[in-house]
């Protein structure tokens, strides 16, 4: 007898013990819950701020663990020179995709430049290794899908971090597919050729960003706000040719980074933003893209 009552005894203990330990782990999903609201309320063009620092910590940690030792390799063996011209190549890939947006936004002048420079590049440049388009007053373009959606009125939505391709809006997230589509590396047939390429370009990419990205990490208190507002901006800057609409300051916010472009602080992150963008078309097709002209 003595025993079935140390057995109902135990068992009300357990059942006690649960029920605390339900409650507990129900607090904290409640705590979870308000904290990801809270951070929510914060922004209004970051709905998503709790998936989207969560996604952020996790591509810092691929680029940790595999990318950024592939660049520091990959930085080791081969010199500078060689480094530029695979650059130049991948930028002279990207020069059609480019051309067409420019195209498509109405911007012919612009359009007929970057369809020379490809010509140019490809066949007096060694296939774009060296960038003598440039040299005969043929500029360097940054355009993208989502840019010429953007020119033509469709709104950029909320920001959201991906997995790998990293920081969008949504309306260049929808452009995605589009820019791949576009992007000669991604249609070349051969999978192991492809491969090789695609990998080569983000790592040479990488290797051209190291010490850059110190930027980001010491010269802010928030990296992951640094970040997407610096994304935004420069996404703005770029869809209007550099003379977006005038945003006034939000002082309510203070504590928070405040960005300016034009500094050379500023050049250095959008260098190391670019990189960030680990394997999105416009992010990683040339590290010119943070010297090129935003026409």
């Amino acid at each position: 007898m003595p025993d079935v009552m140390e057995s109902s005894e135990m068992r009300g203990e357990m059942r006690s013990c649960g029920s605390r330990a339900r409650t507990v782990l129900l607090a904290a999903f409640v705590l979870v819950l308000g904290s990801g609201c809270a951070t929510t309320a914060s922004n209004p063009q970051d709905p998503l701020e709790g998936y989207n620092r969560a996604m952020f910590s996790f591509n810092e940690g691929v680029d940790k663990v595999l990318i950024k030792p592939a660049a520091q390799a990959y930085e080791t063996v081969l010199p500078s020179p060689v480094r530029t011209g695979v650059s130049n190549v991948f930028g002279n890939l990207g020069d059609p995709w480019v051309g067409l947006n420019n195209l498509l936004q109405g911007k012919f002048a612009d359009a007929l430049s970057d369809m020379m420079r490809f010509l140019f590049n490809s066949t007096f440049g060694f296939v774009g290794w060296v960038d003598i388009a440039s040299e005969m007053g043929f500029p360097k373009h940054d355009e993208d899908f989502g840019q010429t959606l953007g020119r033509w009125g469709v709104g950029e939505g909320a920001y959201v971090v991906l997995p790998i391709l990293g920081p969008r809006t949504l309306r260049d997230a929808a452009a995605l597919p589009a820019d791949m589509a576009g992007d000669i590396v991604n249609g070349v047939g051969d999978i192991p050729t492809r491969n090789t390429l695609t990998g080569l370009r983000i790592v040479n990419t990488r290797a051209n960003l190291l010490g850059i990205d110190k930027t980001l990490s010491e010269g802010t208190l928030d990296k992951y706000s640094y970040v997407r507002d610096f994304y935004l901006e420069q996404r703005r800057y770029k869809v209007f040719d550099g003379n977006p609409p005038r945003v006034y300051e939000d002082f309510s916010r203070a504590g928070q980074d405040s960005l300016r472009l034009g500094s050379a602080v500023d050049e250095l992150a959008a260098a190391s933003l670019e990189g960030l963008e680990l394997l999105g078309v416009g992010g990683l097709a040339s590290i010119a893209g943070a010297d090129e002209s935003v026409n």
